[in-house]
């Protein structure tokens, strides 16, 4: 299976031009929040899957009163393409598999990725010598309003999905993958990133009310949540 995301001009580059870089701002927040709940202060920082690299863009401004350096690796040509042209003295971009360097970081971020990989439990498994600590960002694709509107399928055409997760298969393909859970929290895509729609909005009244009284189950009944997992 060709992945959708590969070759210039790919068919991901067209089905999203910005390579959803304006959520890059938000995701950064997340891991700022999880290096700050887990006492976790890195002079080196590696992200596999960096995309056009505006993760790493803001996470130097968030730790601009620290000396840290950052990489960022993809196997998307056009995404590197557009990341090589913010390459600077603290951070480069590096087409190409992060598997096949040797050198290791304080931090190593899968943010967004391994839902796209055909093996990704042996993605998982590769990367856990890599790094001090791991942190992966995954989107639970599964809720029961998901499955009821078919968005999986349209997760998998646009965004080049291969599996889906909720919060346990999540958590139980990283600790399979012999990893240590240090922390774990949901992130709330849904009502937190820029430009919603309207439907999103109306959504979010309910969301809100649910997840007050049941964080899980309210993930579970109406997605539009992200989980955030910290490792070792």
């Amino acid at each position: 299976m060709e992945p959708i995301y590969r070759g210039t001009n790919s068919q991901y580059l067209q089905l999203n031009q910005s390579w959803h870089a304006e959520d890059s701002p938000w995701k950064a927040k997340q891991i700022v929040k999880s290096f700050l709940r887990n006492n976790i202060n890195p002079s080196s920082i590696v992200e596999v899957g960096c995309g056009v690299g505006e993760i790493l863009i803001e996470l130097e401004k968030s730790l601009a009163s620290k000396k840290v350096n950052f990489k960022g690796y993809d196997i998307a040509e056009d995404a590197i393409e557009k990341a090589s042209n913010k390459n600077s003295k603290s951070i480069q971009f590096h087409h190409g598999d992060f598997l096949k360097t040797k050198s290791h970081f304080d931090v190593l971020l899968m943010i967004d990725v391994f839902e796209h990989v055909e093996d990704y439990l042996g993605l998982i498994k590769k990367c856990k010598e890599r790094a001090d600590y791991k942190i992966f960002h995954i989107p639970l694709d599964l809720s029961v309003s998901s499955i009821i509107r078919n968005r999986t399928i349209v997760a998998r055409k646009n965004l080049g999905h291969l599996h889906y997760f909720h919060k346990e298969t999540a958590i139980a393909s990283i600790k399979d993958s012999g990893y240590t859970i240090i922390d774990s929290f949901y992130t709330k895509v849904a009502e937190e990133q820029n430009n919603l729609k309207l439907k999103t909005k109306f959504a979010n009244l309910f969301r809100k009310l649910f997840y007050n009284l049941n964080k899980d189950l309210c993930v579970k009944l109406f997605g539009g949540y992200s989980l955030l997992v910290v490792a070792k």
